[in-house]
């Protein structure tokens, strides 16, 4: 601050030039006045210790608002006052609510608050990282596609693949079709392919579905010949001549060292393979085929559960003969093998009656069936009748329409087959995974 003297020498000079105005100044301090109006000055007690002035003590007076505002300072001491916290994105949001119903139930109106701005940690509180890890998709953009056949994969064509339409609505059914055959399966089921009329398509439509699980399943389906009537399931999958060109090895043989056999690689020695399809060959001598008993057959059921997970079971004509009541107590459905004309639909309805009236009223219900034109004779076969016919007896009806490659009676391979056939392969297929419960 400035040294009092010099303030002292520069009142009087300006006192010298101006008379009039120290006389007037003399005049107001002339009753002993301690405050100057003009100025502001102000005076300033110093406590004692006994909070009293000492008789014939002098007020000291000061000439700085500042010097006083820091002895009142000094005297009475400041409470410091806490800093506001700001409170969550929630809590501001909860006192909102409360202030609005207290707003409309009372009437008053509530002055208007700024709203905080949400901070960065309440944003990531309240809206969480999406999981990248078990949803990778979310960093990579889905891609269609790609159209096969038809205007949609001409323009794919053409265009190098910049117009990808996707796929049309059939496709898109036969890539369902194959996602309900691929299902992934936990455990060994089985399903018995029967009829009551031999020549219908009963080991032509086992070798046809066959393949086709063989072809859309990561795992090695198993087809068992359990004819006793020298079936030729084998024959129907590899050919006749290649079959008898193989170790004929039939399920006789398989039953004779079954206690030898601990491994996959043991049991491929008594299995034949038509592509990823494996199969048990049937016996084909008279005299022996018709000796398989219900417990034998449970016994090869048995050891075929420990390595596949889907087996398929071609039975004879009929439903009484020795191996049948095992095959039925160890299936999980049924695919009954009919003719494409009425008498057909009556033989596959006198079946499931059958079945319902003899304990296996579960496996009739659930049962699937299937009418193969092998003579041709669908044009003049009122299908809505048929279907009319089983309503309400059965899972599903399947039409597999006229082939050549199934009416020969020859080899049957997918190649050949029409597309409609294949298709109706792969609805059967799809449907007997889709009762694995």
């Amino acid at each position: 601050m400035p040294d009092p003297a010099d303030q002292n020498a520069r009142a009087h000079a300006e006192d010298a030039g101006q008379p009039q105005r120290r006389r007037r100044r003399d005049l107001r301090r002339g009753n002993d006045e301690l405050t100057d109006a003009r100025t502001g000055t102000m005076p300033v007690v110093t406590p004692s210790s006994s909070g009293q002035s000492e008789p014939g003590a002098s007020l000291t007076r000061r000439t700085s608002w500042a010097e006083a505002a820091a002895a009142a300072d000094a005297a009475s001491p400041v409470t410091q006052v806490p800093a506001p916290t700001r409170l969550p994105a929630s809590a501001q949001q909860a006192g909102a609510d409360t202030i609005n119903a207290v707003t409309g139930a009372t009437g008053i109106e509530m002055p208007a608050f700024r709203r905080a701005r949400p901070t960065v940690a309440d944003t990531i509180a309240e809206n969480p990282m999406p999981d990248f890890v078990s949803s990778p998709g979310l960093f990579v953009k889905e891609q269609k596609p790609r159209p096969r056949g038809g205007i949609r994969g001409a323009v794919y064509k053409v265009t190098g693949g910049v117009w990808n339409l996707g796929p049309g609505p059939k496709q898109r059914q036969e890539e369902e079709l194959g996602r309900r055959i691929s299902r992934q399966l936990q455990g060994s089921y089985n399903t018995a392919v029967l009829s009551l009329k031999g020549g219908i398509g009963k080991t032509s439509t086992t070798v046809g579905v066959g393949l086709t699980l063989a072809e859309y399943r990561g795992d090695a389906p198993c087809a068992i010949d359990a004819n006793p009537d020298s079936g030729d399931l084998v024959e129907r999958a590899l050919g006749e001549g290649i079959y008898q060109q193989s170790s004929p090895r039939t399920i006789t043989d398989l039953l004779r060292n079954i206690e030898s056999i601990d491994s996959l690689t043991a049991l491929a020695r008594y299995m034949h393979h038509a592509g990823r399809l494996h199969l048990i060959a049937g016996e084909q001598d008279p005299e022996v085929s018709d000796s398989l008993t219900a417990e034998e057959y449970l016994r090869i059921r048995k050891l075929i559960s420990a390595y596949y997970s889907v087996a398929l079971t071609d039975c004879g004509t009929g439903v009484t003969h020795n191996a049948m009541s095992g095959i039925l107590q160890s299936a999980d459905n049924l695919v009954i093998a009919a003719g494409y004309a009425v008498s057909g639909a009556k033989r596959a309805r006198s079946t499931l009656q059958w079945l319902a009236s003899h304990g296996y009223e579960d496996l009739a219900r659930n049962a699937i069936v299937v009418i193969t034109d092998k003579d041709e004779v669908s044009s003049r076969v009122d299908k809505d009748a048929i279907e009319e016919h089983l309503a309400g007896i059965c899972r599903e009806l399947i039409a597999v329409p006229h082939d050549r490659g199934v009416a020969d009676g020859d080899l049957v391979t997918l190649d050949v087959l029409k597309p409609e056939t294949r298709r109706a392969y792969k609805e059967i297929a799809a449907a007997i995974v889709d009762g694995y419960r």
